[in-house]
């Protein structure tokens, strides 16, 4: 890839950050390129690589001329600097690294919006000044701890290596199961040492939350908290679903037109649909990335083809008969390009 298309390619992902948060980070970037993804992070932030690029799908210059595109851009949009740490989720707590050799200080720099008020930018600067979260991992695989040759349910790691709960000093905690945000954070706040529990989900490719490490009694003080105001945080959750009913309805709309810009022969309702499936909140779906929260025509088109492969190709019918999912894609390309180009109202040559 030429430095002229990188730098494009860097300025397109650092927008839609931007556009966002209103603020844009490196990590944005590589994720936004594809470089990375969301779960090469998480496992660089907990501790379980040595660096960043080891993870990457390009190595260490490449993100070095990567982080030198964004500061290019981002000084010529008037964002402001601000470096910040980035710290290790793991025991040892250490400063994370994002290429073997070389400053790192480019790859820290977040560039702020300065439409953002003083006091936000304070608050953004703390929060991620802020130790993280100690992160236990619940391991699919059997496992070993390097420290006494045993094993357990959760690990932790420690300058790279996995401990057991008691190795690590956090076997006197209890589990706390996700689900109940309001106990979980009372919880947290109440026990002077905690822990975050995650474990991989092979399916969606990320480190799903399982809940939270805590201290016993930590926990029945937080229990008691609850029960005390348990009728005005249901009313409050109520008023929060029906605002987040009010915006999911908004988003759909505004993406539906969108759709409908890019695709003129795309008809209203059948957009509407499409809009509905691709940004149902929780879905993972690409109507849900902040490309499409953007109104990024490529996550847009994304949804689109997502549509044309399940309902105008035989592509659920090749993996019923055991077809490859990358052979279907192969096999469906020339129809979904017609289809696209019929929707678009171009006709083909």
């Amino acid at each position: 890839m030429s430095r002229p298309n990188l730098a494009r390619r860097v300025a397109d992902a650092a927008e839609i950050a931007l556009t966002t948060r209103k603020y844009v980070t490196f990590l944005d970037v590589v994720t936004g390129l594809r470089w990375l993804h969301s779960r090469h992070v998480d496992t660089w932030r907990q501790g379980r690589a040595a660096t960043l690029a080891e993870l990457a799908a390009v190595d260490d210059a490449r993100l070095l001329d990567a982080a030198a595109a964004l500061g290019a851009w981002a000084r010529s949009k008037g964002l402001r600097p601000v470096e910040t740490p980035y710290l290790s989720g793991g025991r040892d707590r250490r400063e994370l690294r994002f290429t073997t050799s070389g400053e790192q200080g480019p790859f820290r720099v977040h560039w702020i919006s300065p439409d953002l008020s003083d006091a936000r930018v304070k608050q953004l600067t703390e929060r991620q000044s802020k130790a993280p979260d100690l992160v236990v991992v619940s391991p699919l695989e059997p496992w070993t701890c390097a420290s006494c040759g045993d094993t357990g349910p959760y690990l932790i790691m420690e300058e790279d290596r996995p401990l057991c709960l008691t190795c690590g000093d956090l076997d006197h905690l209890v589990l706390l199961p996700s689900g109940n945000a309001a106990l979980s954070r009372r919880a947290k706040k109440e026990s002077v040492l905690s822990a975050v529990v995650v474990r991989y989900n092979r399916r969606r490719k990320v480190y799903q939350r399982q809940g939270v490490l805590v201290e016993e009694a930590a926990l029945a003080r937080a229990e008691e908290q609850c029960l005390g105001d348990e009728e005005a945080r249901e009313a409050r959750r109520v008023r929060d679903r029906e605002r987040r009913a009010e915006q999911d309805v908004d988003y759909q709309a505004r993406m539906a037109a969108e759709i409908v810009r890019l695709f003129p022969r795309c008809p209203p309702e059948r957009a509407e649909s499409i809009a509905a499936h691709a940004a149902q909140r929780g879905s993972g779906r690409v109507g849900r990335s902040a490309a499409a929260k953007a109104m990024d025509e490529n996550a847009i088109t994304l949804a689109v083809v997502a549509s044309v492969r399940h309902l105008d190709t035989d592509y659920d019918r090749m993996l019923m008969e055991g077809v490859a999912r990358m052979e279907a894609r192969d096999r469906i390309r020339p129809v979904i390009e017609a289809k696209l180009s019929e929707l678009r109202g171009r006709s083909e040559p």
